[in-house]
């Protein structure tokens, strides 16, 4: 298996997550060395949470699972990017699509995604 450089991030790689089929970006998230191993041996994309300071199988308590189809490994080793199939629509937590919900034009913000589910249904 390929060797990921944990140690220039301190431990942690950025894992750009992106939809198989669309191409389109869902979220950044992060890896630790178990959350790499772990994803290898699930198929299911597993994070460190960085808040919580915990491996994060990503839908464990939401339902919204993330089913890794394809690994890519930058140039350096040191940044991830996971093709997936998004199960149930929703990679926030906030409950739209793609965590890149919100577009800045000319220093206004303005919401450009659906939510699929409200987080207070979802996170009791």
């Amino acid at each position: 298996m390929i060797e990921i450089d944990f140690e220039k991030g301190n431990g942690l790689v950025p894992v750009i997550v992106q939809d198989a089929d669309t191409g389109e970006v869902l979220m950044l998230a992060y890896m630790n060395r178990d959350a790499w191993l772990k994803t290898h041996q699930t198929g299911k994309a597993t994070y460190w949470s960085r808040s919580r300071n915990e491996l994060w199988v990503k839908g464990e308590t939401s339902g919204h699972i993330q089913i890794v189809e394809e690994i890519l490994v930058d140039c350096d080793s040191d940044t991830v990017l996971l093709k997936v199939r998004q199960v149930g629509g929703a990679a926030c937590h906030t409950g739209y699509r793609s965590c890149f919900f919100t577009r800045v034009v000319n220093g206004k913000t303005e919401v450009i995604g659906e939510r699929i589910f409200k987080p207070e249904d979802v996170y009791k």
